[in-house]
């Protein structure tokens, strides 16, 4: 457990300060993602895989825990593609910062909310 707990806080801080810096972050991402397809190709090929077993198996286990579609197209891209909307490389400055705006007013109206909820609950103990 506490070995999981120390890579996780190492992990926030390094994504805390790799997220600041994106070609950096993608660099280094880059990097881990190739040496980790190395090691398990390298690892197929000791266990003398056939190449459609190896693309069969990495298809199931993909499709099987989500990732086949999410990885390889992205959540935002299909949400902005349901909704007709740009992708965010697309988008103007002015466009972000009225969604940013929008999305700040939402929060402080469930803020709201959540208060009178609060005051109403409040009020039907006291009665």
């Amino acid at each position: 457990m506490k070995i999981i707990k120390f890579f996780d806080k190492l992990e926030d801080k390094i994504r805390k300060r790799l997220s600041r810096k994106p070609l950096i972050y993608a660099l280094v991402g880059s990097i881990g993602i190739i040496l980790l397809w190395r090691g398990i190709w390298m690892l197929a090929d000791a266990l003398n895989m056939p190449g459609w077993v190896s693309t069969v198996l990495g298809l199931l286990i993909l499709l099987a825990i989500g990732l086949f579609v999410s990885f390889f197209i992205g959540d935002q891209i299909i949400i902005s593609g349901v909704k007709e909307e740009k992708r965010i490389d697309e988008k103007t400055e002015e466009e972000i910062k009225r969604e940013e705006t929008t999305l700040s007013e939402i929060h402080e109206d469930i803020e709201k909310i959540g208060k009178q909820l609060k005051e109403m609950k409040n009020n039907s103990e006291e009665t």
